[in-house]
Protein backbone atom coordinates (compact mmCIF):
# COMPACT_ATOMS: atom_id res chain seq x y z
CA UNK A 1 0.00 0.00 0.00
CA UNK A 2 1.47 3.26 -1.03
CA UNK A 3 2.49 5.70 1.97
CA UNK A 4 -0.63 8.64 2.43
CA UNK A 5 1.00 11.67 1.32
CA UNK A 6 0.68 15.21 2.81
CA UNK A 7 -0.07 17.53 -0.50
CA UNK A 8 3.18 18.43 -1.67
CA UNK A 9 4.07 21.68 -4.06
CA UNK A 10 2.63 20.08 -7.37
CA UNK A 11 -0.84 19.68 -5.48
CA UNK A 12 -0.97 23.01 -4.77
CA UNK A 13 -0.25 24.09 -8.40
CA UNK A 14 -3.37 22.12 -9.10
CA UNK A 15 -5.36 24.51 -6.38
CA UNK A 16 -5.75 22.57 -3.35
CA UNK A 17 -5.78 24.41 -0.31
CA UNK A 18 -5.09 24.07 3.77
CA UNK A 19 -9.29 24.33 3.62
CA UNK A 20 -9.88 21.42 1.76
CA UNK A 21 -7.75 19.18 4.47
CA UNK A 22 -11.06 19.95 6.65
CA UNK A 23 -13.50 17.75 4.42
CA UNK A 24 -10.84 14.93 3.50
CA UNK A 25 -12.18 11.58 4.78
CA UNK A 26 -9.09 9.87 7.26
CA UNK A 27 -7.45 7.12 5.31
CA UNK A 28 -7.91 8.25 2.25
CA UNK A 29 -5.63 11.15 -0.03
CA UNK A 30 -6.56 13.84 -1.98
CA UNK A 31 -6.30 13.74 -5.81
CA UNK A 32 -8.10 16.02 -8.59
CA UNK A 33 -10.58 14.74 -11.67
CA UNK A 34 -8.57 15.49 -14.95
CA UNK A 35 -11.24 13.69 -17.14
CA UNK A 36 -14.37 11.32 -16.10
CA UNK A 37 -15.58 7.85 -18.03
CA UNK A 38 -18.58 5.79 -17.40
CA UNK A 39 -17.74 4.56 -13.73
CA UNK A 40 -14.07 5.73 -13.06
CA UNK A 41 -12.37 9.29 -13.47
CA UNK A 42 -8.92 10.21 -14.40
CA UNK A 43 -7.79 11.90 -11.67
CA UNK A 44 -4.05 13.94 -11.32
CA UNK A 45 -2.57 12.37 -6.94
CA UNK A 46 0.68 13.40 -5.71
CA UNK A 47 2.48 10.42 -6.70
CA UNK A 48 1.01 10.81 -10.41
CA UNK A 49 -2.01 9.85 -12.57
CA UNK A 50 -4.21 7.16 -11.98
CA UNK A 51 -8.03 5.60 -13.42
CA UNK A 52 -9.71 5.38 -9.91
CA UNK A 53 -13.35 3.36 -10.12
CA UNK A 54 -16.30 5.05 -8.49
CA UNK A 55 -17.01 3.41 -4.78
CA UNK A 56 -20.27 1.91 -4.29
CA UNK A 57 -22.06 5.01 -2.08
CA UNK A 58 -21.33 7.36 -4.70
CA UNK A 59 -22.51 5.31 -7.31
CA UNK A 60 -25.76 5.22 -5.79
CA UNK A 61 -25.77 8.46 -4.93
CA UNK A 62 -25.04 9.61 -8.08
CA UNK A 63 -27.92 7.63 -9.20
CA UNK A 64 -30.05 9.32 -7.22
CA UNK A 65 -29.06 12.63 -8.53
CA UNK A 66 -26.57 12.99 -11.38
CA UNK A 67 -25.25 16.19 -9.41
CA UNK A 68 -23.38 14.27 -7.09
CA UNK A 69 -21.52 12.46 -9.90
CA UNK A 70 -17.47 13.24 -10.22
CA UNK A 71 -16.72 16.09 -13.12
CA UNK A 72 -13.66 17.69 -14.61
CA UNK A 73 -12.19 19.58 -11.76
CA UNK A 74 -13.54 17.86 -8.74
CA UNK A 75 -10.89 17.31 -6.09
CA UNK A 76 -11.81 13.95 -4.50
CA UNK A 77 -10.51 11.86 -1.74
CA UNK A 78 -9.03 7.93 -3.20
CA UNK A 79 -9.04 4.99 -0.71
CA UNK A 80 -6.20 2.24 -1.54
CA UNK A 81 -7.52 -1.13 -2.49
CA UNK A 82 -6.18 -4.71 -1.41
CA UNK A 83 -5.51 -5.12 -5.24
CA UNK A 84 -3.48 -2.81 -5.54
CA UNK A 85 -5.66 0.02 -6.88
CA UNK A 86 -7.47 3.14 -6.26
CA UNK A 87 -10.74 3.73 -5.78
CA UNK A 88 -12.50 7.33 -5.68
CA UNK A 89 -14.32 7.23 -2.33
CA UNK A 90 -15.98 10.82 -2.33
CA UNK A 91 -15.79 13.98 -3.68
CA UNK A 92 -14.89 17.03 -1.81
CA UNK A 93 -17.38 20.39 -1.01
CA UNK A 94 -17.09 22.32 -4.51
CA UNK A 95 -16.03 25.99 -4.22
CA UNK A 96 -17.73 26.56 -7.67
CA UNK A 97 -19.70 24.48 -10.27
CA UNK A 98 -20.80 25.02 -13.49
CA UNK A 99 -24.40 23.50 -13.79
CA UNK A 100 -26.26 22.88 -16.93
CA UNK A 101 -30.24 22.20 -16.68
CA UNK A 102 -32.39 19.49 -18.56
CA UNK A 103 -35.40 17.34 -18.17
CA UNK A 104 -35.14 13.62 -17.10
CA UNK A 105 -35.90 10.60 -18.86
CA UNK A 106 -38.49 8.07 -18.13
CA UNK A 107 -37.49 4.41 -18.29
CA UNK A 108 -39.08 4.35 -21.71
CA UNK A 109 -36.89 6.74 -23.09
CA UNK A 110 -39.30 9.97 -22.68
CA UNK A 111 -39.31 13.10 -21.24
CA UNK A 112 -40.29 12.75 -17.59
CA UNK A 113 -40.55 16.72 -16.57
CA UNK A 114 -38.54 16.61 -13.90
CA UNK A 115 -35.52 18.69 -13.41
CA UNK A 116 -32.27 16.78 -13.98
CA UNK A 117 -28.65 18.73 -13.66
CA UNK A 118 -25.12 18.19 -14.91
CA UNK A 119 -22.36 19.91 -13.89
CA UNK A 120 -19.62 20.56 -16.68
CA UNK A 121 -16.85 21.73 -14.47
CA UNK A 122 -16.10 22.21 -10.63
CA UNK A 123 -14.06 24.79 -8.62
CA UNK A 124 -13.25 26.88 -11.34
CA UNK A 125 -12.21 30.47 -11.29
CA UNK A 126 -12.76 31.50 -14.51
CA UNK A 127 -15.41 30.50 -16.85
CA UNK A 128 -14.01 31.91 -20.15
CA UNK A 129 -17.25 32.41 -22.94
CA UNK A 130 -15.62 31.43 -26.29
CA UNK A 131 -17.94 33.08 -29.36
CA UNK A 132 -16.40 32.96 -32.66
CA UNK A 133 -16.15 36.33 -34.35
CA UNK A 134 -18.26 34.70 -37.54
CA UNK A 135 -20.54 32.16 -36.78
CA UNK A 136 -21.85 30.81 -40.41
CA UNK A 137 -22.69 34.14 -42.67
CA UNK A 138 -23.64 36.11 -39.64
CA UNK A 139 -21.62 37.85 -36.65
CA UNK A 140 -21.38 36.57 -32.74
CA UNK A 141 -24.43 34.93 -31.45
CA UNK A 142 -25.58 37.41 -28.68
CA UNK A 143 -28.61 35.22 -27.58
CA UNK A 144 -25.97 32.72 -27.17
CA UNK A 145 -23.76 34.78 -25.33
CA UNK A 146 -26.31 36.22 -22.66
CA UNK A 147 -26.94 32.66 -21.80
CA UNK A 148 -23.67 31.24 -21.45
CA UNK A 149 -22.59 34.34 -19.07
CA UNK A 150 -26.28 33.48 -17.22
CA UNK A 151 -24.51 30.11 -16.30
CA UNK A 152 -21.34 31.40 -15.96
CA UNK A 153 -22.33 33.83 -12.93
CA UNK A 154 -24.17 31.14 -11.78
CA UNK A 155 -21.41 28.66 -11.01
CA UNK A 156 -19.97 31.21 -9.21
CA UNK A 157 -17.06 32.03 -11.17
CA UNK A 158 -15.72 35.27 -12.91
CA UNK A 159 -17.01 34.85 -16.19
CA UNK A 160 -14.83 36.50 -19.27
CA UNK A 161 -15.85 36.86 -22.97
CA UNK A 162 -13.09 36.29 -25.64
CA UNK A 163 -14.44 36.68 -29.27
CA UNK A 164 -12.34 34.01 -30.92
CA UNK A 165 -11.13 34.48 -35.14
CA UNK A 166 -11.18 37.59 -34.56
CA UNK A 167 -8.76 37.92 -37.54
CA UNK A 168 -12.51 36.91 -39.63
CA UNK A 169 -14.08 39.85 -39.46
CA UNK A 170 -11.69 42.90 -40.53
CA UNK A 171 -12.99 46.22 -39.54
CA UNK A 172 -16.18 45.15 -38.57
CA UNK A 173 -14.56 44.10 -35.26
CA UNK A 174 -14.47 47.23 -33.31
CA UNK A 175 -18.04 47.15 -33.57
CA UNK A 176 -18.89 43.73 -32.93
CA UNK A 177 -16.67 44.04 -30.37
CA UNK A 178 -18.92 47.21 -28.92
CA UNK A 179 -22.24 44.71 -29.65
CA UNK A 180 -20.78 42.23 -26.98
CA UNK A 181 -19.99 44.79 -24.39
CA UNK A 182 -23.81 46.24 -24.45
CA UNK A 183 -24.93 42.12 -23.72
CA UNK A 184 -22.05 41.78 -21.36
CA UNK A 185 -22.28 44.17 -18.63
CA UNK A 186 -19.35 44.24 -15.83
CA UNK A 187 -17.54 41.05 -18.11
CA UNK A 188 -13.96 41.72 -19.53
CA UNK A 189 -14.03 41.13 -23.37
CA UNK A 190 -11.02 40.07 -25.55
CA UNK A 191 -10.07 39.86 -29.21
CA UNK A 192 -8.88 37.02 -29.77
CA UNK A 193 -6.84 34.88 -32.52
CA UNK A 194 -5.05 31.90 -31.41
CA UNK A 195 -3.34 31.45 -34.86
CA UNK A 196 -1.45 34.78 -34.70
CA UNK A 197 -1.48 35.04 -30.56
CA UNK A 198 -3.27 38.18 -30.55
CA UNK A 199 -5.06 38.00 -27.40
CA UNK A 200 -3.77 35.15 -25.97
CA UNK A 201 -1.63 36.63 -23.23
CA UNK A 202 -4.11 38.87 -22.41
CA UNK A 203 -5.89 35.33 -21.66
CA UNK A 204 -3.19 34.00 -19.78
CA UNK A 205 -3.36 36.71 -17.33
CA UNK A 206 -6.33 35.48 -16.06
CA UNK A 207 -4.19 32.31 -14.95
CA UNK A 208 -2.06 33.29 -12.97
CA UNK A 209 -0.78 30.75 -10.14
CA UNK A 210 -2.95 28.09 -9.74
CA UNK A 211 -6.31 29.31 -10.88
CA UNK A 212 -8.63 27.68 -13.22
CA UNK A 213 -10.75 28.32 -16.12
CA UNK A 214 -13.06 26.35 -18.26
CA UNK A 215 -13.45 27.38 -21.83
CA UNK A 216 -17.39 27.06 -22.98
CA UNK A 217 -18.31 27.52 -26.67
CA UNK A 218 -20.41 26.20 -29.81
CA UNK A 219 -18.46 23.34 -31.72
CA UNK A 220 -15.84 25.39 -34.21
CA UNK A 221 -15.43 28.09 -31.64
CA UNK A 222 -11.84 27.12 -31.82
CA UNK A 223 -11.30 26.17 -28.03
CA UNK A 224 -9.13 23.55 -28.74
CA UNK A 225 -6.54 25.64 -30.93
CA UNK A 226 -6.84 28.27 -27.98
CA UNK A 227 -5.77 25.79 -25.39
CA UNK A 228 -2.78 24.64 -27.28
CA UNK A 229 -1.88 28.41 -28.09
CA UNK A 230 -2.02 28.70 -23.96
CA UNK A 231 -0.19 25.37 -23.69
CA UNK A 232 2.08 26.60 -26.37
CA UNK A 233 2.52 22.95 -27.52
CA UNK A 234 -0.53 20.68 -29.13
CA UNK A 235 -2.10 18.80 -26.61
CA UNK A 236 -5.33 18.92 -28.13
CA UNK A 237 -6.54 17.84 -31.31
CA UNK A 238 -7.96 20.36 -33.87
CA UNK A 239 -9.44 20.79 -37.22
CA UNK A 240 -9.38 23.19 -39.97
CA UNK A 241 -11.95 25.41 -40.48
CA UNK A 242 -13.76 25.55 -43.90
CA UNK A 243 -13.14 28.00 -46.63
CA UNK A 244 -16.88 28.43 -47.00
CA UNK A 245 -17.70 30.73 -44.01
CA UNK A 246 -15.11 29.93 -41.59
CA UNK A 247 -16.72 27.67 -39.25
CA UNK A 248 -14.94 24.69 -37.42
CA UNK A 249 -15.38 21.02 -37.36
CA UNK A 250 -16.47 19.79 -33.91
CA UNK A 251 -13.12 18.15 -32.25
CA UNK A 252 -13.20 17.69 -28.70
CA UNK A 253 -15.63 15.09 -26.95
CA UNK A 254 -14.95 14.76 -23.47
CA UNK A 255 -14.10 17.60 -21.06
CA UNK A 256 -10.44 17.69 -19.82
CA UNK A 257 -8.39 19.21 -17.13
CA UNK A 258 -4.85 20.86 -18.33
CA UNK A 259 -2.36 21.88 -16.15
CA UNK A 260 -0.28 24.92 -17.92
CA UNK A 261 3.34 24.81 -18.08
CA UNK A 262 3.26 28.40 -17.51
CA UNK A 263 1.11 28.44 -14.22
CA UNK A 264 -2.87 27.70 -14.17
CA UNK A 265 -4.90 24.90 -15.32
CA UNK A 266 -7.98 25.24 -18.14
CA UNK A 267 -10.86 22.86 -18.72
CA UNK A 268 -11.35 22.41 -22.41
CA UNK A 269 -14.93 21.38 -23.21
CA UNK A 270 -17.21 19.35 -25.97
CA UNK A 271 -19.52 22.05 -28.01
CA UNK A 272 -22.32 23.15 -25.95
CA UNK A 273 -25.18 22.71 -28.48
CA UNK A 274 -27.69 23.35 -25.40
CA UNK A 275 -27.89 25.23 -22.94
CA UNK A 276 -30.75 24.85 -20.50
CA UNK A 277 -30.36 26.81 -17.38
CA UNK A 278 -30.58 24.99 -13.83
CA UNK A 279 -31.71 26.41 -10.49
CA UNK A 280 -30.90 30.29 -11.42
CA UNK A 281 -30.90 32.82 -8.74
CA UNK A 282 -28.94 35.83 -9.49
CA UNK A 283 -27.57 34.03 -13.17
CA UNK A 284 -30.35 35.86 -15.69
CA UNK A 285 -30.29 39.30 -13.37
CA UNK A 286 -26.60 39.68 -13.63
CA UNK A 287 -26.50 39.60 -17.21
CA UNK A 288 -29.73 41.82 -17.72
CA UNK A 289 -28.38 44.25 -14.99
CA UNK A 290 -29.30 47.01 -17.24
CA UNK A 291 -33.05 46.23 -17.66
CA UNK A 292 -33.11 45.29 -14.10
CA UNK A 293 -31.93 48.61 -13.52
CA UNK A 294 -34.75 50.11 -15.83
CA UNK A 295 -37.57 47.75 -14.04
CA UNK A 296 -36.88 49.49 -10.96
CA UNK A 297 -37.83 52.78 -12.15
CA UNK A 298 -40.99 51.32 -13.57
CA UNK A 299 -43.61 53.99 -11.65
CA UNK A 300 -45.19 50.10 -10.67
CA UNK A 301 -43.67 47.42 -8.45
CA UNK A 302 -45.49 44.64 -10.24
CA UNK A 303 -44.74 46.48 -13.68
CA UNK A 304 -45.03 43.44 -16.22
CA UNK A 305 -43.58 45.43 -19.34
CA UNK A 306 -45.89 45.17 -21.65
CA UNK A 307 -48.41 48.31 -21.53
CA UNK A 308 -48.10 49.84 -18.09
CA UNK A 309 -48.06 53.62 -17.71
CA UNK A 310 -44.67 54.84 -16.20
CA UNK A 311 -43.08 51.46 -17.50
CA UNK A 312 -39.19 52.55 -17.73
CA UNK A 313 -38.74 49.34 -19.77
CA UNK A 314 -41.20 50.23 -22.18
CA UNK A 315 -39.74 54.07 -22.11
CA UNK A 316 -36.44 52.72 -23.61
CA UNK A 317 -37.35 50.51 -26.17
CA UNK A 318 -39.65 52.91 -27.51
CA UNK A 319 -36.85 55.74 -27.56
CA UNK A 320 -34.26 52.55 -29.22
CA UNK A 321 -32.04 53.15 -25.55
CA UNK A 322 -33.01 49.31 -25.80
CA UNK A 323 -32.76 46.62 -28.46
CA UNK A 324 -35.87 44.40 -29.03
CA UNK A 325 -33.98 41.84 -29.25
CA UNK A 326 -32.32 42.03 -25.87
CA UNK A 327 -35.49 42.74 -23.71
CA UNK A 328 -36.88 39.48 -26.08
CA UNK A 329 -33.90 37.53 -24.71
CA UNK A 330 -34.35 38.68 -20.91
CA UNK A 331 -37.72 37.56 -21.47
CA UNK A 332 -37.40 33.86 -22.61
CA UNK A 333 -34.31 33.42 -19.91
CA UNK A 334 -36.68 34.86 -17.20
CA UNK A 335 -39.27 32.46 -18.24
CA UNK A 336 -37.12 29.31 -18.50
CA UNK A 337 -35.29 30.49 -15.12
CA UNK A 338 -38.92 30.06 -13.68
CA UNK A 339 -40.07 26.73 -15.06
CA UNK A 340 -36.54 25.14 -13.55
CA UNK A 341 -37.61 26.68 -10.41
CA UNK A 342 -40.80 25.49 -10.70
CA UNK A 343 -40.07 21.94 -11.55
CA UNK A 344 -36.91 21.52 -8.94
CA UNK A 345 -39.79 22.94 -6.33
CA UNK A 346 -42.12 19.86 -7.29
CA UNK A 347 -39.38 17.59 -7.23
CA UNK A 348 -38.23 18.48 -3.51
CA UNK A 349 -41.96 17.94 -2.75
CA UNK A 350 -41.78 14.55 -4.20
CA UNK A 351 -38.84 13.87 -2.37
CA UNK A 352 -39.95 15.25 0.99
CA UNK A 353 -43.61 13.46 0.68
CA UNK A 354 -41.76 10.10 -0.42
CA UNK A 355 -39.60 10.39 2.64
CA UNK A 356 -42.56 10.94 4.57
CA UNK A 357 -44.81 7.74 3.17
CA UNK A 358 -41.57 5.79 4.30
CA UNK A 359 -41.19 7.04 8.22
CA UNK A 360 -44.96 6.41 8.30
CA UNK A 361 -44.91 3.10 7.06
CA UNK A 362 -41.74 2.07 9.32
CA UNK A 363 -43.89 3.58 11.97
CA UNK A 364 -47.13 1.49 11.36
CA UNK A 365 -44.87 -1.61 10.72
CA UNK A 366 -43.45 -0.94 14.43
CA UNK A 367 -46.57 -0.39 16.39
CA UNK A 368 -48.33 -3.78 15.26
CA UNK A 369 -48.31 -6.31 18.01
Amino acid sequence: MPTLITPDHDLLSLGWDASLAIDLPGGTVPARVARVDRGAAEVIAADGHHVARYAAPLRRAAAEDPVALPCVGDWAALSWLPEGRYELETTLPRRTALVRGGVARDSRGGLSGDSQGQVLAANVDVVFVAEPALHATDFADLGRVERLLALAWESGARPVVLITKSDLVGDHLPGLLDDVAAVAPGVDIHAVCSISGEGVEVVRGHLGGSRTAVILGASGAGKSTLVNALAGEQVMETQQVRAGDGRGRHTTVHRELIPLAGGGLVIDTPGIRRVGLYEMSQGVELVFSDIEELAERCRFGDCAHESEPGCAVIEALESGELPERRLDSWRKLQREAAWMARRSDARLRAEETRRWKIIHKSMRGRSRP
